[in-house]
């Protein structure tokens, strides 16, 4: 592991960095614990190559703030990050980072996010964060940036200058790591004595009281944040600062939660000032279509997506985009092993599209790529490339990201069983091979193709269910709870009505 303290040692070393590499950064003000642990671990597990930097911000502590005497541990975090793979750490001065000057530039993000949550209490942290994060940005150039949830409005406004300043720099929040007790891991906990611990833990607890409330059905924000702050009457160690609850993205706040919210809490454990917060989401559910192939999953899903404003999870397409990123990088598509390491770091968005025969618009790496992966070049490999453990591992990881947000149709062969076994609604579509033969045949007809034998595509499509589901990975199944349809005399529209009549949104 390099160690540099110097901005022109920093620009020399990532000068002789490839430009083939993507370059991961997580940026620390150090004493580091398993909570930075986590980022750092993610980071060399998503990058060829990751920069760590440890700096203390005199720009985002205020006068009275603990600037002085906050954990200082460099030996210590130095070996830290040579234990966890980090290539390069970058601990550079104060001076040398020109964060002493009462003339220095300072990078202002909006007022409207600096004046919720902690920039109420903390007047000038923010511009400091801002300031300091663009600086490294600039000096690290990072493709990847990691940064702790425990610090939304952080991690908001962080996102906000990225995209208002076009800086090239994917942000990536990770999970707040907690203690068995579930109190947030912070640097600051140092500061607290055992029975300042087992207190501190009301953090947590009040906000998961909350959370309980609003699982239930209370959508107002006051009385969400009348429950925080009645855990905290008359407690002789804790002291509320505040309790919010706002927009997770704008920080505007919310007075009825009708998508996804930010419940954010900060309180005093004798002097040592602490924060944490939750996510609250009104989910839509997840509709999960399985079946057999010619069944008309597709064609229902899309178009019952479509009705119902949700987003059609093509996991085809999301195959299709792995497939077509293997070829454009010339990796021969049974190579397992540079595969994986190039699906590791690919980044699939799928969007709402409102043309039926083009149902969500694809993209790789912030590459619109929806016609490309329909070619025939695609079509002659995809089963390749689809059939390896890291792909579908992959790909499975994202489904399940997009399930988390709710509001979406899949279709496929596992996704009630194996993607989705939480599902709101299980659907599994099915017709008899002779009804999807002829279905079959006139598309091909349409095509042009006329010499095709009904017997013959009756009997392929018996010999595909037989192998989809007897193979080892991802067998097409029913889930146990799933409402089976036969579509055999049912039109398109038909079948998406059963479904509405059959599930309540």
């Amino acid at each position: 592991m390099l160690i540099v303290a110097r901005i022109t040692n920093l620009e020399r070393e990532r000068s002789k960095i490839s430009s083939n590499l993507n370059i991961g950064f997580v940026p620390t003000m150090g004493a580091l614990h398993l909570g930075h642990e986590s980022l750092i671990r993610q980071a060399v597990a998503e990058n060829d190559y990751v920069i760590v930097s440890i700096f203390v911000n005199p720009l985002q502590f205020g006068k009275n703030e603990d600037l002085d005497k906050y954990p200082r541990q460099l030996e210590q975090d130095k070996a830290i990050c040579q234990k966890l793979g980090v290539n390069l750490l970058f601990t550079p001065s104060a001076t040398e980072m020109n964060t002493l000057n009462d003339e220095t530039t300072l990078v202002v993000p909006p007022i409207s996010m600096m004046s919720v949550l902690c920039g109420k209490y903390r007047q000038g942290h923010f511009q400091g964060v801002a300031t300091i994060v663009t600086k490294l940005f600039n000096l690290v150039k990072p493709n990847i940036a990691y940064f702790g949830q425990k610090d939304a409005q952080q991690v908001a406004i962080v996102h906000k200058m990225v995209t208002d300043l076009h800086l090239p720099v994917k942000i990536k929040s990770c999970e707040i790591i907690r203690e068995e007790s579930g109190l947030a891991l912070s640097s600051r906990n140092q500061y607290l004595t055992l029975e300042e611990k087992q207190e501190a833990v009301l953090l947590f607890n009040s906000l998961t009281l909350a959370k309980k409330a609003f699982l239930q059905g209370e959508r107002n924000t006051k009385n969400l944040i009348r429950i925080i702050e009645q855990e905290f009457k008359n407690n002789p160690i804790l002291t509320l600062q505040y309790a919010e609850i706002v927009h997770p993205k704008t920080l505007k706040s919310l007075t009825i939660i009708t998508e996804s919210a930010l419940m954010a809490i900060a309180a005093y454990c004798s002097e040592t000032r602490l924060i944490d917060n939750l996510i609250l989401t009104v989910k839509k559910p997840i509709i999960a279509i399985d079946g057999p192939a010619g069944a008309g999953k597709s064609t229902v899903s899309h178009c019952l997506a479509q009705e119902l404003g949700f987003l059609y999870l093509d996991t085809g397409a999301m195959y299709r985009a792995i497939t077509w990123l293997v070829m454009k990088n010339n990796i021969d598509v049974t190579d397992e092993k540079a595969i994986a390491k190039l699906v590791n770091i690919a980044e699939i968005e799928l969007l709402p599209n409102d043309d039926l025969k083009i149902p969500v618009t694809v993209k790789v790496n912030q590459q619109e790529v929806t016609e490309a992966i329909r070619t025939q070049a695609v079509t002659a490999n995809v089963s390749k490339v689809s059939a390896q453990k890291a792909v579908r591992d992959k790909l499975v990881k994202l489904q399940k990201e997009y399930g988390r947000q709710g509001g979406i149709v899949a279709e496929g062969r596992d996704i009630g069983t194996n993607v989705f076994p939480d599902a709101e609604v299980k659907i599994f579509l099915t017709a008899s091979p002779k009804a999807r033969a002829k279905r079959r045949l006139i598309d091909l007809e349409n095509l042009g193709e006329n010499n095709v034998n009904l017997e013959q595509l009756i009997a392929d499509i018996e010999q595909r269910d037989y192998l989809d589901s007897t193979r080892e990975i991802a067998p097409l199944k029913k889930a146990d709870n799933a409402i089976e349809i036969v579509t055999d005399n049912l039109t398109i529209e038909e079948v998406i009505n059963k479904i509405k009549l059959l599930t309540i949104f």
